[in-house]
């Protein structure tokens, strides 16, 4: 007994040392584990070159902010005149309205007033009314507008905000929604303590941003750009805004670098994940759609199914297939063609603000829009001969299969606010889009308004980015 003291002894200091490592060993791996489950995932920042060539090894880019001012000419006003003038026309079918695409009779009213009312000098003067400028980044050159309140009230902060537009879209759409965002009181929207300032930057290869010279520029290289663009304005932390193209690349920053937003507000989801959930959702929703977190409004929107998101879709993504395969041979025409630019662009400014509006024989175009607002926009594809390189960021983009892509395994858990707008394209429920944005704050159905909402329901949009960062705020 008194020789097995000691060893007793020593077992028990070996117990008393290994039993609370081995404890905190495993304590710490299952609190590692538990860590992980929450990490937030983000796509990695990256660096990119998209000038002219080899990247320089020596030498800082350019990083100063250079204000720009968008010009014209006699010789260029010339020129679009003299091709307007010899446009040649195709008679359309009796009764084909906008079912075939742009009827070539209203098209033919459409270049009359572009040729002989349209003023491109009176249109430029309003293109400059807000503040204009150029960066460097990556290698090209950056447009954006920056538009400041005039006078923010006592205790009032400002908030930025980032609006990014899509195709055939450009920074033009934001026009009329910009003075309600930095001057709400004037504009009869003095509900809360929400002023912003509006940073509107044009898509490389859009308007006046300079084209990328490399392959593979896609919405992920653009929301790093843009984040740049918004560190080199200095804002540590910004709100979001997109619709098209733009909601991808806003989508893309808040997974890129979510502690930089503090808000994201979208007027179009891509919902693009499928599987069994989502197929029993569908077959359930217009039977049952509570059992499956469909609201009447959901179904009203999204039934008939195969008719409304699949028959619908085919018809007005034709030009997708185009673009996202060989942009550049389509591109050829319409680059040579100012009639046959309007044509293409407007047509989506007709079924995409109302899908009736097919069956009108002026597209109901001048029931949302005036002539001058519509093709202020074409010209700014006009005389920047960027219709090409627009057209090029579907490829680039579409090209591989989406569901690889980096952003489709990375969710959103920024703060998110929806204004689902009732003519959209396609709708995305609720439940739906709670698959990719983790954290939605508000969930907007729109009274009324398509899919270039900034540009036909002002009002209604920046009411809802008011209403979401407000909330957002008071979290």
């Amino acid at each position: 007994t008194i020789l097995c003291l000691p060893r007793s002894l020593e077992y028990s200091q070996k117990n008393a040392i290994l039993i609370p490592a081995a404890t905190l060993g495993v304590g710490g791996m299952l609190v590692y584990w538990l860590r992980s489950r929450h990490t937030v995932k983000t796509i990695e920042m990256g660096d990119g070159w998209w000038g002219s060539g080899e990247r320089p090894l020596k030498g800082k880019e350019d990083e100063s902010i250079r204000p720009f001012k968008i010009e014209t000419s006699d010789k260029e006003i010339e020129d679009l005149h003299r091709r307007l003038d010899q446009a040649r026309f195709a008679p359309p079918l009796e009764g084909a309205a906008f079912h075939y695409g742009f009827n070539s009779i209203y098209l033919q009213k459409v270049v009359a007033y572009w040729r002989n009312q349209f003023d491109w000098r009176k249109q430029v003067e309003v293109l400059n009314k807000y503040p204009h400028f150029k960066t460097t980044i990556e290698g090209i050159d950056i447009h954006f507008i920056h538009v400041k309140p005039s006078y923010v009230p006592h205790g009032r902060a400002v908030q930025p905000l980032l609006m990014v537009h899509g195709w055939p879209g450009s920074f033009y759409e934001f026009y009329k929604i910009i003075p309600l965002l930095t001057e709400p009181a004037g504009h009869g929207l003095n509900e809360g303590d929400v002023v912003f300032e509006v940073i509107c930057p044009s898509i490389p290869g859009y308007g006046f941003s300079e084209a990328p010279c490399q392959k593979g520029f896609d919405s992920i290289a653009t929301a790093r750009i843009f984040h740049k663009l918004m560190n080199r304005l200095g804002f540590k932390e910004y709100y979001l805004q997109g619709g098209d193209w733009g909601s991808r690349i806003i989508t893309n920053m808040a997974q890129m670098l979510p502690q930089s937003v503090k808000g994201l507000h979208l007027n179009l989801v891509f919902v693009t994940t499928q599987g069994l959930r989502r197929m029993i959702s569908v077959m359930l929703g217009a039977y049952v759609p509570w059992l499956v977190g469909l609201t009447k409004e959901d179904v009203k929107r999204t039934y008939p199914f195969i008719q409304k998101n699949i028959y619908t879709l085919l018809q007005e993504s034709g030009y997708l297939h185009i673009q996202a395969t060989k942009p550049d041979t389509a591109g050829c025409g319409l680059n040579d063609s100012p009639v046959g630019l309007a044509a293409y662009i407007l047509e989506k400014f007709s079924t995409w603000t109302d899908k009736s509006f097919r069956h009108r024989d002026d597209g109901g175009l001048e029931s949302k829009y005036s002539l001058e607002e519509l093709l202020t926009n074409v010209m700014i594809y006009w005389v920047t001969s960027s219709i090409v390189s627009s057209m090029r960021y579907y490829k680039e983009n579409i090209s591989k299969d989406p569901t690889l892509s980096l952003d489709a395994r990375v969710g959103v858990h920024v703060p998110t606010g929806i204004a689902a707008f009732p003519q959209e394209i396609a709708h995305a429920p609720r439940v739906w889009a709670k698959n990719i944005y983790k954290n939605i704050i508000t969930y907007s159905y729109m009274p009324s308004g398509g899919h270039f909402a900034a540009f036909e329901e002002p009002k209604l949009l920046a009411k809802d980015i008011m209403h979401f960062v407000r909330k957002v705020e008071q979290l």
